[in-house]
C-alpha cells in the first residue's frame, strides 16, 4: 500500500485550473471525465503521488451517483464551504484482500466499486475502489482506496508518452498531509489502525516516504488542510 494521490474539490473550471498551474511552473493536464458520475478531473503528477482538482459538471447525475460514491457525496457536501483539500487516497495490490483485511478489523466497508474516466484523446481507463461506510458530515472522512487495472509499469509508461509525467514533474514530491481534526490521538489511532501502520512521535503515521500528521482544530470541519511538497534539482 502507498499513497496514489490527493483530492482537491473545485467549482472552477478545469481548464483555469491547468492554466493556473501552469502559470505557477506545474505542468498540469486535464484528466478526463467520470461519465457515470457526472463528475471530471485535472491532474498534476509527482514522483511518489498526484494531485486530483475534482469538480461536477453535471449536478443530476452526481446527484444521483451519491448515493452509491462516496466521494462525490462529499463533494456535494463539502462544496458549501467553497473549494479546498478534501481527503486522501491509497493504492493496494489486491482490493478483495484489502477488503477482507478491513472487515476484519472491525471497519464496515463498501463494495468495491467499479470506475472509470474517459480521458481527453477518448481513452477508457478503469479501476477499483473502496471506502469505509461513514456518513458524510464535519467529521473527518476516512481515505479511500483504489486499484488500478493497467499495471504500474504500463501506466507510468503511457503517463510519460503522454507528457503527464515528466522528468521535471519526478523532481517533485508529496512529504506530508496535514488534517485539523479535533482529537489528534484519536484520529492518529484510528488510521494507524486502518492503515497497518506504527504512530509517531508527534500524531502522525507514515506510509512510505510521506508523513500523516493530525493537528488540532476546534471551530473547523475536520478534513485534510494542507499538503506539502519537496523539489529536489
Amino acid at each position: 500500500m502507498k499513497l496514489d494521490h490527493v483530492v482537491y474539490f473545485t467549482d472552477k473550471k478545469l481548464t483555469d485550473v491547468v492554466l493556473e498551474q501552469q502559470q505557477q511552473g506545474n505542468e498540469a493536464i486535464m484528466g478526463g471525465r467520470h461519465e457515470q458520475w457526472g463528475t471530471a478531473n485535472a491532474l498534476f503528477y509527482m514522483n511518489n503521488g498526484y494531485i486530483e482538482w475534482l469538480t461536477v459538471e453535471d449536478d443530476s447525475k452526481a446527484k444521483q451517483a451519491a448515493s452509491t460514491q462516496p466521494l462525490v457525496a462529499q463533494f456535494l457536501h463539502d462544496r458549501l464551504t467553497g473549494d479546498g483539500w478534501a481527503t486522501v487516497c491509497f493504492s493496494v495490490d489486491n482490493m478483495e484482500e484489502w477488503k477482507e483485511e478491513l472487515d476484519n478489523k472491525g471497519f464496515q466497508t463498501t463494495a468495491i466499486l467499479d470506475a472509470s474516466r474517459r480521458t481527453e484523446d477518448g481513452q477508457l481507463l478503469r479501476w477499483k475502489m473502496l471506502f469505509v461506510e461513514q456518513d458524510v458530515t464535519s467529521e473527518l472522512p476516512y481515505p479511500f482506496f483504489i486499484e488500478w487495472e493497467e499495471p504500474e509499469e504500463s501506466r507510468f509508461t503511457r503517463l510519460k508518452e503522454t507528457g503527464a509525467r515528466t522528468a521535471k514533474q519526478l523532481k517533485k514530491k508529496i512529504t506530508e498531509c496535514i488534517f485539523h481534526v479535533e482529537d489528534p490521538l484519536r484520529e492518529t489511532g484510528e488510521w494507524a489502525v486502518l492503515l497497518s501502520q506504527k504512530v509517531g512521535d508527534e500524531n502522525d503515521i507514515q506510509v512510505g516516504d510521506v508523513v500523516f500528521r493530525f493537528a488540532e482544530t476546534q471551530d473547523q470541519p475536520e478534513r485534510l488542510t494542507a499538503v506539502r511538497f519537496s523539489t529536489n534539482g
